[in-house]
């Protein structure tokens, strides 16, 4: 079979400043699924499945409002496509002075808007990927959702094209269709978890479950919690980096509750509920800093 040629594109995405790209690449790194993502200290590159075919994407970042973009595609139509997906993952769209004059006039927040001017809610490049990441990630750390990901990725996921394939970069990160063939003892893990994920891929696979861009987010949410082994937490998670809801607070995620207490905000689901109304409509930027706030000491200097 004829390995496909590659098309290169460079081009740069502008984004509002201030732009917190450390943090946006910090999100990036610690759920970086081997082969299919690399994170430096300055850039982000992956593997991508576009309309037309296997793709390599590769993101630069430096301290002015462009972001560097360069694209390896099998199919030059696919440009376009490509460049929207990393609007949406850089969250482009958001004002982030507006976003930080609100989150700022909460003094729990003050001092960490002041240190993290600019934070976004990183987006996606595939909806499909995200939902499996999130299922994989339900109840357990970061690090072993990435750990799954990744093995399920090596057994059956799809090696990168030699005309595309890079060192770090050598596979597709698992599809619905591969996944749909695998029973859920194939896929290991907790078995509930593993049945809930074998039953989104087959409504991915033949177009029952779509979860993409555009979707009505009240519908969408009703439709995840409305499946077995999928609850809020899932639901809110997928609609705030799918569909760029802005207003989601995920009281139900411990790490975040935990950056909650270190900045001495409530840190039960309801009373941190209750005081993340004055962050409203920004409430998943909020989010952002208490989960890098959980990164702190037991007695944070912010």
């Amino acid at each position: 079979m004829r390995s496909p040629t590659r098309s290169r594109v460079t081009t740069a995405v502008r984004v509002r400043l201030p732009f917190d790209a450390d943090g946006l690449l910090w999100y990036l790194r610690i759920r970086a699924v081997p082969e299919v993502e690399v994170v430096t200290e300055t850039g982000y590159r992956r593997t991508l499945r576009l309309p037309g075919g296997p793709s390599v994407l590769g993101l630069d970042f430096d301290a002015s409002a462009d972001v560097a973009v360069t694209l390896d595609l099998t199919d030059p139509a696919d440009e376009d496509t490509a460049l929207n997906l990393v609007r949406r993952l850089l969250d482009v769209d958001a004002d982030p002075m507006a976003i930080d004059a609100r989150l700022a006039a909460d003094p729990a927040l003050t001092a960490r808007v002041a240190a993290i001017p600019g934070i976004r809610v990183p987006g996606m490049v595939d909806g499909e990927e995200i939902i499996v990441r999130t299922i994989l990630g339900q109840q357990v750390s970061v690090a072993a959702a990435r750990t799954a990901a990744g093995k399920l990725t090596a057994r059956v996921g799809s090696a990168m094209p030699p005309g595309l394939s890079t060192p770090g970069l050598t596979r597709l990160f698992v599809s619905p269709d591969e996944l749909a063939r695998l029973t859920a003892d194939e896929i290991g893990g907790p078995r509930r978890r593993a049945g809930t994920l074998v039953a989104a891929a087959r409504d991915l696979a033949d177009g029952t479950l779509v979860v993409a861009p555009g979707r009505d987010p009240a519908q969408l949410t009703a439709e995840l919690v409305a499946r077995p082994g999928i609850g809020p937490w899932t639901a809110q998670y997928i609609a705030m980096r799918v569909l760029g809801e802005q207003d989601e607070l995920l009281t139900g995620d411990l790490a975040l509750r935990t950056g909650a207490s270190r900045l001495g905000l409530p840190d039960t689901p309801r009373e941190l509920a209750a005081h993340g109304t004055r962050w409203a409509p920004y409430r998943s930027y909020a989010g952002q800093h208490l989960w890098r706030a959980s990164r702190l000491p037991a007695t944070p200097d912010l």
